[in-house]
C-alpha cells in the first residue's frame, strides 16, 4: 500500500535528491483482512518542506470488515535511518510535535464531513410501545393533501391514526397550518412522518411531545399497518437506491437502465475500473467515468502523471490537477480492476448468497479528495444530497478551463461556437452573433410523442384518480422520435423584451441557432427536467430514439445571406432615475438595500452611511460578507460618504465604432453586479468579462478574476451591453457572449476543434428517479466495440444498453474518410 501511484521510496529518493531534505515520515497500514486498495484516500503530502508523507491513512479501512493496524516511523536520508514513532525520547520537541500534528491531521474529507452531515438522530422512546388505531386507514401512493386545510405539501402522516395533516413552517422549512400539531395537542398520539420523505431506506419522523426528529426502528411495521408497504418498495429497488413512493412509473425505469434481471459479465482491467458511492455522489462517478474514456483527458492527467506529481505544490490536496491525475490513473492502471481468484470465488460462495457472483467486482476507487476539491464553496456540490450529473459537468468542464491557462486544455474537444440569428419581425433586418459553448440541450416535444392518444388517456385517468384518492393507472412513456426533439431546437423561437436598433423601441423578435464550428466532442442534454407548481425539478417520463449515428451538417451556420439586411449598430438607451445628479442613498429611486442588515453593521459603530455602501457593495449577501467589505474599506478616505452609484456615473465607452457591433448583445451582466466588482478595484472591462465567463455569479467571478490575469484585448467588445437574452438550446457552462471570428480569421479568439458534423455515439449518462434531487445514476460506454455499464463500483458488459432512456449523450466526430 506505500506504494501507491509510485508514492513510495523511489519518489522519495527523487524527491530527496531534487530537495536535499532528508527527513521523510512513513505511514503504512496493516490490513489483517483481505482488503482491496482505492485510490481516492493516497495523497502526497509536505509540511514546512520538512516531512514528507507519501499516503493518506485510507479511511475506508474503517469499515467493519477490516482490522488493520498503522505504523509510523521517522526515515533519515540518504542512509535509511528509521526511526519508530511515537519515539518521545530520542526525538527532539519540535520534532515530535511535528510528527503529532501529521498524525492526527483528518484528511480532506473528514474536514468536510461536520458540514456535511447533520447530527445524531434519537431513537424515540415512544416507537416500540406505539399504540396504532384499527381504524381501517390505507393511505394511497399519491394525492395526499391536508384533511383540514387541503394544502398538499408539507404533509405530515401520524402513526397512530393515520390522519394526513400540514406542518409549521419550521419542521422542514415549508409553509403550512400547523394542523398536524394542534391533532398531537388534541389526541396526545406523538409519532408522524413526513409524507414525501418515505423511501425503502426509511423516513423523516418527529416527534411532537420529544419535539424534535427522531429515529422510528419499526417504521416499516408502522407504515405497513396503513397500507405502505416498504418491504415490497425495497424489493422493487436495486441496488440500495431508492425511487420515490408515488412514482410508479419509475419502477421499470429502474430495472431498465441497470439492466437488473440478467447475468451481467463483469469486466475487469484497464479503463474497467468503479468508482466507489460516497453516498449521493453518483452525479460525479458517471461524468469522470465518461471524461476519462476521451483520450484528451487521458494524455493531459495519466499521461502526464509523473510531471503533476513532481511540480505539485505544497499541499497537493488542494491542487486540481493533482487529484485528477490521481483518480485518471486509478480509473486507467488496471491496478485496481483485477478478477477475483479462485480461491476468493469460493469463500464468497461459502460467505454469501449465489446471487452476488454475478455482480462480483472489485471495491472502486474512492473519489473522496477530488470532491472535496471540485466541491469546495459550492452550495450544491459540497453536500451530500444528489445533484444533477448535467450541471456538474459543466461545473467540472468549468474548472478545467480555470486550471488550464497557458497549457493543453482537454475541454477544448467540448467547445463549439454558436450562431444565433435574430430577426426584428416587424423591420425584418436582422444580427448575427458568435458565443462560446459546450453542450447542446435538445428540447422533448411531448406533442410529437407517437404514442399521443395513449398518453391523453393515462392522462385523464390519472387525474380522476387523484381527486377521487385512487391508486394511479399503470403509467405511460411517452415515446418521442429524435427527429422531433432536432426539429424543436432548431424552430425559431421568440425572443422576450427585444430591443429593434432599426426602430429604436422594443418590437418583436424571433431567434435561431445554428454551430458556427463542430466540437470534436459533441454532448447532447435532453431536456427531461422541468418544475412543478413547488418549485421542485420534476422529470418527464419519456424514451428518445437517439441513433448511433449523427450528422448535423444541415445546422451548419451560413452567416449573412444574400437580400438580407443587417440591424444597425446601436445599443438600447440607459434608463435612469429622474434625478441622476443626486445618486445618494436617500435618493427614492436608490436601489434596494437590506436594511436590518444594515443596522446590524450600524450597532457596531460603523459609520450609517459606510454600512448601506458595504451592504449594497456585497449585493444583500448578509452583514458577515459586509463586515468584511467594510474591515477592507475603512481606511479610504470616502468611506463614510455617500453612495454614488458607478453604473449612473460611468456608463461605459460607446460601441458605436467597434466593428463587430452588437455582437456582443445578449449576455450582458447586470450593471448591479459590475459595480460590485469595479467598486473593488477590478477594470470594469475585466469584471464584465470575469460575470460573462461565470454566468454572472459573483463569487465565481471574483474567483474567475484571481486565475485570470487581465490580458491586453479588445476590451471594448466586452463592455458592450445587449437585449437579446442568451438562454434556451445551448447550456452556458462558463458561457461568455464572444463575437469571435472563425478561427482562420481570428487566432486570439477561443480554440474550437472544427470540423465535419458525422458524429457515433460513445456514451451515454442515464437517471433514475423522479428528479434531479433523488435518484441514481449510471452510465454506459462504448469501449472496444462493446457496451460496458458503470453501476458505481460495478463495471459489467452491457446486454441491452437503454439508450432510449439516456439524459446525456456523448458523440464524437466520425473522420472524413
Amino acid at each position: 500500500m506505500n506504494t501507491f501511484l509510485g508514492f513510495g521510496r523511489e519518489h522519495v529518493e527523487r524527491h530527496y535528491r531534487k530537495t536535499g531534505q532528508s527527513v521523510y515520515m512513513h505511514l503504512k497500514r496493516h490490513v489483517k483482512e483481505k482488503a482491496t486498495g482505492a485510490a481516492g484516500g493516497a495523497i502526497p503530502r509536505r509540511r514546512n518542506g520538512k516531512v514528507f508523507l507519501d499516503l493518506e491513512l485510507n479511511r475506508d479501512f474503517n469499515g467493519e470488515d477490516y482490522e488493520y493496524e498503522d505504523e509510523a516511523k521517522l526515515v533519515i536520508f540518504p542512509d535509511h535511518f528509521e526511526i519508530p514513532l511515537p519515539n518521545i525520547e530520542e526525538l527532539p520537541a519540535l520534532v515530535t510535535i511535528a510528527c503529532d500534528a501529521v498524525l492526527n491531521a483528518p484528511s480532506a474529507y473528514k474536514k468536510q464531513e461536520p458540514e456535511s452531515w447533520e447530527e445524531e438522530i434519537q431513537v424515540s422512546r415512544h416507537a416500540r410501545s406505539l399504540r396504532q388505531l384499527d381504524n381501517g386507514v390505507r393511505i394511497p401512493p399519491s394525492g395526499w393533501k391536508c384533511q383540514k386545510c387541503e394544502m398538499r405539501e408539507n404533509l405530515w402522516l401520524n402513526l397512530t391514526d393515520g390522519a394526513v395533516l400540514c406542518g409549521k413552517w419550521f419542521f422542514d422549512g415549508s409553509g403550512g397550518n400547523g394542523h398536524a400539531l394542534e391533532h398531537y395537542r388534541e389526541t396526545n398520539y406523538p409519532l408522524a412522518v413526513k409524507m414525501d420523505t418515505i423511501t425503502p431506506d426509511g423516513a423523516d419522523v418527529y416527534s411532537f411531545e420529544e419535539e424534535e426528529a427522531v429515529l422510528d426502528p419499526h417504521i416499516s411495521e408502522h407504515l405497513s399497518h396503513f397500507g405502505i408497504d416498504m418491504l415490497q418498495m425495497q424489493k422493487r429497488t436495486e441496488n440500495g437506491h431508492h425511487t420515490d413512493n408515488n412514482s410508479r412509473p419509475r419502477v421499470s425505469e429502474w430495472e431498465v437502465i441497470q439492466e437488473s434481471g440478467m447475468k451481467l459479465k463483469a469486466v475487469f482491467g484497464s479503463g474497467y475500473t468503479g468508482i466507489k458511492n460516497l453516498g449521493n455522489s453518483c452525479y460525479l462517478g458517471t461524468v469522470m467515468q465518461v471524461l476519462f474514456s476521451i483520450p484528451d483527458f487521458q494524455r493531459m492527467y495519466v499521461g502526464n502523471l509523473q510531471r503533476i506529481f513532481d511540480y505539485s505544490p505544497l499541499d497537493p490536496s488542494q491542487d486540481f490537477a493533482t487529484q485528477m491525475a490521481k483518480l485518471g490513473h486509478g480509473l486507467l492502471s488496471g491496478q485496481y480492476s483485477k478478477p477475483p481468484m479462485k480461491s476468493e470465488l469460493i469463500e464468497q460462495v461459502m460467505k454469501e448468497e449465489h446471487k452476488v457472483l454475478d455482480w462480483h467486482q472489485q471495491k472502486g476507487i474512492s473519489p473522496r479528495m477530488l470532491k472535496a476539491l471540485v466541491s469546495r464553496g459550492h452550495p450544491e456540490f459540497s453536500s451530500n444530497r444528489q445533484q444533477d450529473a448535467h450541471e456538474f459537468l459543466l461545473h467540472m468542464i468549468n474548472l478545467v478551463e480555470r486550471n488550464s491557462a497557458g497549457s493543453e486544455n482537454p475541454s477544448d474537444v467540448f467547445r463549439f461556437l454558436v450562431e444565433e440569428r435574430v430577426q426584428c419581425c416587424q423591420t425584418r433586418r436582422v444580427r448575427y452573433t458568435e458565443r462560446v459553448d459546450y453542450c447542446i440541450q435538445l428540447p422533448a416535444p411531448i406533442e410529437a410523442a407517437t404514442n399521443r392518444e395513449e398518453l391523453l388517456v393515462y392522462e385523464a385517468k390519472r387525474k380522476d384518480a387523484e381527486e377521487n384518492m385512487r391508486a394511479p393507472p399503470e403509467p405511460v412513456r411517452a415515446r418521442i422520435p429524435f427527429t422531433a426533439c432536432l426539429q424543436a431546437f432548431t424552430e425559431p423561437e421568440n425572443v422576450p423584451d427585444f430591443w429593434s436598433s432599426a426602430l429604436q423601441a422594443k418590437s418583436a423578435g424571433v431567434k435561431t441557432s445554428r454551430f458556427s464550428t463542430f466540437p470534436e466532442y459533441l454532448i447532447l442534454q435532453i431536456k427531461k427536467f422541468t418544475f412543478g407548481v413547488d418549485w421542485v425539478p420534476k422529470k418527464l417520463d419519456l424514451a428518445i430514439d437517439v441513433p448511433d449515428f449523427l450528422d448535423l451538417s444541415r445546422l451548419r451556420a451560413t452567416g449573412l445571406q444574400a437580400g438580407e439586411e443587417e440591424l444597425p449598430d446601436l445599443m438600447p438607451p440607459i434608463v435612469l432615475p429622474e434625478d441622476t445628479r443626486d445618486n445618494s442613498m436617500g435618493s427614492i429611486d436608490s436601489p434596494e438595500i437590506d436594511e436590518v442588515a444594515v443596522m446590524q453593521l450600524a450597532e457596531m459603530g460603523f459609520p450609517l452611511e459606510a454600512c448601506r455602501k458595504a451592504v449594497y457593495y456585497t449585493g444583500n449577501m448578509g452583514p458577515e460578507m459586509a463586515f468584511n467589505w467594510i474591515i477592507a474599506h475603512m481606511e479610504e478616505p470616502d468611506f463614510a460618504e455617500p453612495l454614488t452609484l458607478p453604473s449612473m456615473m460611468d456608463p461605459g465607452p460607446s460601441t458605436s465604432d467597434s466593428p463587430m457591433g452588437a455582437t456582443l448583445l445578449g449576455n450582458s451582466p447586470p450593471e448591479e453586479s459590475v459595480a460590485i466588482l469595479t467598486s473593488m478595484g477590478f477594470p470594469r472591462a475585466h469584471s464584465i468579462q470575469a460575470l460573462k465567463a461565470t454566468n454572472n455569479n459573483l463569487e465565481r467571478a471574483l474567483d474567475w478574476i484571481f486565475t485570470h490575469p487581465e490580458e491586453e484585448e479588445s476590451d471594448a467588445l466586452s463592455d458592450m451591453a445587449d437585449t437579446e437574452p442568451n438562454d434556451n438550446a445551448f447550456s452556458n457552462a462558463n458561457s461568455h457572449s464572444d463575437s469571435t471570428l472563425s478561427p482562420d480569421r481570428d487566432t486570439s479568439g477561443p480554440r474550437v476543434k472544427d470540423g465535419p458534423g458525422r458524429y457515433e455515439l460513445f456514451a451515454f449518462i442515464s437517471h433514475m428517479g423522479a428528479s434531479t434531487m433523488s435518484g441514481h445514476y449510471v452510465c454506459h460506454i462504448k469501449k472496444e466495440g462493446r457496451w460496458v455499464i458503470y453501476n458505481d463500483h460495478k463495471v459489467c458488459l452491457s446486454e441491452r444498453p437503454p439508450k432510449d432512456l439516456g439524459y446525456i449523450y456523448f458523440y464524437h466526430r466520425l473522420s472524413s474518410s
